[in-house]
């Protein structure tokens, strides 16, 4: 109410406002007074009506259906959280949340939509990893922490699991490692494409090991886990959600996990961490963010419901099999800095690689 009032003054204060000015004129005649054009009596009321609308808008949000866009294919490590979340949220904003799948360009296409999209609450993104990756290698056009209105994280995992075919004599990473260095190049690790994090996951092995795996890029990781199974290529760094059911069935063998603690629903397998690679520690995340701009009020609306949806027990039950984590302590500001730790941290794993982090192509 005190900017709405400070507003209206200004705007009064522009209709009513004169500007005298002197002219060369005979003493006998008076300065001549000019009002301002229409257009300056208008600008304030404008700009009065302007926050007028935003206000209603984000008293009366939401009063429609809300998409969110997740930038990748439907059934992938984005989407099955994205839509276990809508249909949380849904029941919580009294709203229907609708999940709509835009893939390309690793995830480029749909971010860019949002990024694009009018800051009104009602078009979401559902980021992940690859928004934190393909600026270091990729031409992006936004930056994915200051150009959008972050919301707030929704889950953390799952974590790349490194699998063998089974008929392999491989029983250890050790294995691996010893037969890549007494056949250079003879090895070869299925990736899901370059840019991707089975892919930086086989550089930084290399780059630890002294190794030289050949990457072979398959189209995701459900082609580059059956390469495994069929013995088509020796071993990948496929996700958790994957590689236990295949491993389940004796498809294929699983040798660590890249993450910094080992699995509460596989505790067996050893981390690549402990096994003696430090810092290899390759997880997935997901999160929510809006257009840039988008009001706060919409923003801590969002994020309160996101918040009471992560932790109901449904959710929990849903995801946490597959080696998924709720985050805490999730506001805005904290899933900034996550995001900026993430950055930061993809950064140094792209040098591993030749590449050099690049800015955003406008």
């Amino acid at each position: 109410m005190r900017l709405k009032g400070r507003l209206e003054a200004a705007a009064e204060l522009i209709t009513r406002k004169v500007y005298e000015y002197p002219f060369s004129q005979r003493p006998t005649e008076r300065p001549v007074t000019i009002r301002p054009p229409l257009a300056f009596s208008l600008f304030g009321t404008l700009l009065v009506g302007m926050v007028f609308a935003a206000g209603a808008s984000a008293q009366t949000y939401p009063n429609r259906t809300i998409t969110f866009v997740v930038p990748f294919a439907a059934g992938g490590l984005s989407d099955v959280p994205a839509r276990v979340l809508a249909a949380e949220m849904q029941e919580r904003v009294g709203q229907s949340i609708v999940v709509e799948n835009k893939p390309g360009a690793s995830g480029v296409t749909g971010a860019t939509s949002v990024w694009r999209a009018e800051p009104d609450g009602y078009t979401l993104l559902v980021n992940a990893l690859a928004d934190v990756q393909n600026l270091h290698y990729l031409p992006v056009p936004y930056d994915p922490v200051k150009d959008f209105a972050l919301i707030g994280q929704v889950t953390e995992g799952p974590p790349l699991v490194l699998i063998v075919n089974p008929n392999l004599p491989y029983r250890s990473v050790a294995d691996v490692i010893a037969d890549a260095k007494a056949n250079p190049t003879k090895v070869s690790f299925a990736s899901s494409g370059p840019a991707t994090s089975p892919a930086i996951s086989i550089t930084q092995l290399n780059a630890l090991a002294g190794t030289r795996i050949v990457d072979v890029p398959y189209r995701g990781t459900g082609p580059a886990g059956a390469a495994v199974v069929t013995g088509e290529i020796q071993g990948a760094f496929v996700f958790l959600s994957s590689a236990k059911s295949l491993a389940d069935d004796g498809k294929v063998r699983a040798l660590a996990v890249a993450s910094p603690q080992r699995i509460a629903s596989w505790p067996e397998i050893p981390t690549m961490s402990e096994l003696g690679y430090p810092g290899f520690d390759h997880r997935g995340f997901v999160g929510l963010a809006g257009p840039p701009k988008t009001p706060a009020p919409i923003v801590a609306f969002l994020n309160k419901h996101l918040n009471d949806a992560i932790n109901s027990a449904s959710f929990r039950r849903r995801l946490e099999p597959l080696g998924i984590t709720i985050p805490t302590d999730n506001t805005p500001e904290k899933f900034a800095e996550f995001m900026r730790r993430e950055l930061a941290k993809q950064a140094e794993l792209a040098k591993l690689s030749g590449h050099a982090p690049l800015a955003p192509h406008r």
